[in-house]
């Protein structure tokens, strides 16, 4: 399925990083890069850019005023729509920074934020983006005046809608609770969705990484799904779970999550922890690297960062690196080949379906380990139970008696815990 453009007709828009002490230049550079290619997935032309270097932002105006007065000369001479800042801005200074400059002025946030609306696809999706955007805005409705007017129209205005946006705090206040709310239920349903997996109780491996990565054409390949799968920033948002066999004769269940990025703004991991419930609940993490991407080991201390706020980091983990079929000279400047050892990962390239193989084996090996040896004696008029060690285990030893077969097996845990419940019941 093909998503509509996020806008028919580009907007104009000029960049601007802050390189504060303690920054260095390249990982500024590369940021406002970055968000370039947020800018341009949102639907931007992107006609400058520009990084200026001070000791702290401006606290009126985030920038000097002479870098200013300077981008309002350049927005003259562009025709410039809008201004697009790589750090989140505080009410005030985005204020002050459109009444200077006479165009439109968002944040890394806004922008991010104006990309999810238009990505997701599901009702789930939809409510998480309308709250984190609620939750980013109710701050900055203070003092808008006649902009609230224009919401609706442009980056960064997208989602809630104008309708929404054009009412007292209040009202704000009561749409975010209620979106808890319903946020909520939707936790509840996923759980109870959750609760009847584990009644089949398969291993639940979660697919996560930096955005454009490479996770949904990973788990097409891998389950044959048919996830939108783009060489775009955050091309998919809602989660999809799927089935896999693996060459022991093991079945998985592969979830597909949404990227994380530099930044990742606080009330989008706030908002869509009922999706990263997904992660939380996983048995094995699979680490999707871009290793092909010059800065890949930035993107994977940044999903790290994710992963620790979502207390999930000590969970039995595979790096896969993707888009091995991309490297031309060498691993990326900032990750070693020492690294590359450290992560037991495996090189693959889903776009061509190399390396996968290695992939499932590595994965079997893992989920191995939470396997156990264990005896079961199963009465022959509980025979039809012998099954769930056949199609979720193997049978190491069995010997016979008049009254049933003890078994000696070797099955994933959740298997084992099932099998034993099922003779007492």
């Amino acid at each position: 399925m093909d998503l509509p453009d996020i806008k028919q007709e580009e907007e104009k828009a000029i960049l601007v990083a802050l390189e504060l002490p303690g920054m260095k230049s390249d990982e500024v550079e590369e940021s406002l890069n970055e968000l370039s290619g947020l800018a341009q997935t949102a639907g931007a032309e992107v006609v400058d850019m520009y990084v200026q270097r001070r000791n702290r932002p401006d606290p009126a105006t985030f920038l000097g005023r002479g870098k200013v007065a300077e981008l309002a000369g350049v927005a003259g001479a562009t025709g410039a729509d809008i201004l697009i800042c790589d750090r989140e801005l505080q009410p005030a200074q985005q204020r002050n920074l459109e009444q200077e400059l006479g165009i439109r002025v968002i944040d890394r946030t806004q922008l991010i934020l104006d990309i999810f609306a238009c990505r997701a696809q599901t009702k789930e999706g939809k409510l998480q983006v309308e709250l984190a955007q609620l939750q980013y805005m109710l701050p900055r409705l203070t003092g808008l005046g006649t902009q609230l007017s224009r919401l609706g129209g442009g980056i960064g205005t997208r989602g809630p809608g104008e309708t929404k946006l054009e009412v007292d705090r209040r009202r704000i206040r009561k749409r975010i609770s209620d979106l808890k709310k319903e946020i909520e239920e939707v936790r509840r349903h996923r759980e109870l969705l959750r609760r009847g997996r584990k009644q089949v109780p398969l291993p639940m491996v979660a697919l996560v990484g930096y955005t454009n990565a490479g996770k949904s054409t990973l788990l097409n390949i891998l389950t044959g799904a048919e996830v939108l799968a783009e060489d775009k920033l955050f091309a998919t948002l809602d989660p999809t779970v799927r089935g896999m066999r693996l060459p022991d004769g093991d079945r998985v269940l592969l979830a597909d999550t949404v990227g994380f990025i530099q930044n990742l703004p606080h009330h989008l991991v706030a908002a869509f922890r009922a999706t990263l419930e997904e992660v939380v609940e996983a048995d094995v993490i699979i680490h999707v690297v871009d290793i092909s991407h010059p800065r890949a080991a930035s993107q994977m201390q940044a999903v790290e960062a994710v992963l620790e706020s979502l207390e999930v980091a000590g969970k039995p983990r595979l790096t896969v690196y993707n888009k091995a079929d991309r490297l031309t000279g060498g691993l990326p400047e900032d990750l070693s080949g020492q690294d590359v050892a450290d992560a037991e990962g495996v090189m693959v390239s889903a776009l061509q379906g190399t390396g996968l193989n290695q992939l499932a084996q590595q994965l079997s090996v893992l989920l191995r380990k939470n396997r156990i040896k264990k005896t079961f004696y199963i009465p022959y008029h509980k025979s039809n139970l012998m099954h769930l060690i056949h199609e979720n285990g193997k049978v190491l030893q069995a010997k016979h008696d008049p009254d049933g077969v003890e078994v000696l097996a070797e099955m994933g845990v959740v298997w084992a815990q099932r099998l034993e419940s099922k003779l007492k019941g």
